[in-house]
């Protein structure tokens, strides 16, 4: 069974919940990469779909946001 052509990439699903959960939590980009020992600039390009992330980045975005690491891959 195909997905449906209105499936979002899991990458853009990730950038949806980073920003969202870093909104909610008034952090800026650059608040949610120290928390997470990232580089602003890493943040800010998997914010806007421009990196391919690793899943020890995935696991540490997650841990500093405080949410399970597969909730960042939720539609």
């Amino acid at each position: 069974m195909s997905p449906p052509s209105e499936a979002r990439s899991a990458r853009a699903v990730l950038a949806t919940n980073l920003i969202r959960l870093r909104a909610t939590r008034g952090w800026s980009q650059e608040a949610l990469a120290f928390e997470a020992g990232l580089h602003r600039t890493f943040v800010a390009h998997v914010e806007r779909q421009a990196r391919n992330i690793s899943l020890d980045n995935l696991e540490r975005l997650a841990t500093a946001l405080g949410v399970p690491t597969h909730q960042l891959l939720q539609p």
